[in-house]
């Protein structure tokens, strides 16, 4: 297989590594202005407009948007058609998401302070989010788990899932999914049409207050836009692996763990670091081995020529120092003391530790949300959970004497900002003045 190979020694490495770490999720013109056309057209023409570009993109001349609305019937019938097997699987991995997240709860809580007055922080869950679901071709029951799982359980009354169906396709698993995550209302209808729909409501498509969930460069154009006026979970880039490795893992595995992610598609990243360079040689031959058994051999071979790399490093401490400089969306650890090397690790959406964790449990079924931080953004940014669904307000309720003590202070900056009517305001409560 034909990939990189860096070395950190080298003195070009770190422009080097810069220029493979670079991906724009920018939209040329053209899907720009196509996307602000529909999401305009949305906006003044509600269901019509849907139905339009839902015959347009996906082939389906529906009369009307009932055509298009999936009953929960509709769902418990996915649920129950599907082999006993899958089944099972969306439920083990269903149950385990959503006890992990049941950790994630926040209560609200307040404290009284001596004069008796009262501050704290109130949680409250958002009223109604929106799930965009991939249809078509692709196939991402896992993605209804981990995007309405949280939802659910940080209390979220109505979850409205759009989920495409060019040509009438209709994929089981994700209908199954829907059901056993407990979404309340669910349209066939796709692309920034759909997106327009979520945030800006229609007839029938109730506005939602937040919208997440992974799509194409058209669905991400249009979660962008419509930022501001609806919350977004994140713009993703394309999947990303990084492995750290001291050599002594089977090098077949790491391949494959590799190819793991390189099999998303032809943008998506994998790369691997050691200080030892036959190890690094060991994978490359693996990856020439496995290629073959592949069925998406031609995207796993351009992901990896094009994005991929075995990087030597000097040591293990550097490895780490290169990980957090790259700050991957998936980061594997396989090394003797993972739990020691994770403690260093400063940056990355989620750390997968020990030879024996590969990364794909974490997609399916280890329990942690699988919608991670992409392109450097684990630098700021952390995976979906419950806290994406609360909202946080501030209680503040003072007693007589508080308000007299603070209202002298407040007084105080708010002439001093120029601010005369908030200094009124703060020293009507004034005792004794």
């Amino acid at each position: 297989m034909d990939i990189k190979r860096l070395n950190s020694t080298d003195g070009d490495f770190q422009s080097k590594l810069d220029a493979l770490l670079a991906w724009e999720s920018v939209s040329d013109d053209a899907v720009f202005n196509t996307v602000k056309n529909i999401l305009s057209d949305v906006r003044r023409n509600g269901d019509a407009a849907v139905l339009e570009y839902t015959k347009k993109f996906d082939r389906l001349d529906a009369a009307s948007m009932a055509e298009l609305t999936i009953g929960a019937d509709r769902l418990k019938q996915a649920y129950d058609s599907i082999e006993p097997v899958q089944r099972e699987a969306l439920e083990r991995a269903a149950q385990r998401v959503r006890t992990y997240h049941d950790r994630q709860k926040t209560e609200s809580w307040s404290y009284t302070e001596d004069d008796g007055t009262l501050l704290g922080q109130q949680i409250t869950a958002l009223d109604r989010v929106g799930l965009y679901v991939p249809g078509g071709k692709a196939a991402y029951p896992s993605s209804v788990l981990m995007n309405a799982i949280p939802a659910k359980v940080a209390g979220v009354a109505e979850l409205i899932m759009v989920v495409p169906t060019p040509d009438g396709v209709i994929n089981e698993l994700v209908f199954a999914a829907a059901h056993i995550a407990g979404v309340d209302k669910v349209f066939s209808i796709g692309g920034a049409q759909a997106v327009a729909a979520l945030a800006y409501g229609t007839d029938s498509v109730p506005p939602v207050d937040k919208i997440v969930g992974p799509g194409n460069i058209f669905v991400a154009t249009a979660k962008r836009m419509v930022f501001g006026t609806v919350g977004i979970d994140m713009i993703a880039g394309p999947s990303e692996i990084l492995v750290i490795c001291d050599g002594k893992t089977d090098p077949d595995w790491i391949a494959m763990d590799m190819f793991s992610q390189a099999e998303h598609d032809e943008d998506a990243q994998s790369i691997l670091l050691c200080p030892d360079a036959d190890y690094l040689d060991q994978v490359a031959a693996s990856m020439t081995k496995l290629i073959k058994e592949m069925p998406r051999a031609e995207i796993i071979n351009t992901s990896i020529k094009d994005r991929g790399a075995l990087i030597q490093v000097r040591d293990m401490d550097e490895a780490v120092d290169v990980s957090n400089h790259i700050a991957p969306e998936h980061l594997e650890l396989s090394v003797e003391d993972p739990e020691s090397m994770a403690k260093k690790i400063r940056h990355a959406g989620a750390i997968f530790m020990g030879r024996y964790t590969a990364e794909a449990l974490g997609d399916y079924c280890a329990g942690p949300n699988h919608v991670l931080p992409t392109s450097r953004t684990a630098r700021f940014s952390s995976p979906l959970g419950v806290y994406d669904f609360q909202k946080r307000s501030s209680l503040i309720m003072c007693s007589a004497e508080g308000a007299s003590d603070l209202g002298k202070v407040a007084s105080t900056l708010a002439h001093g900002e120029g601010l005369t009517a908030h200094g009124r305001s703060a020293e009507y409560r004034i005792k004794d003045k």
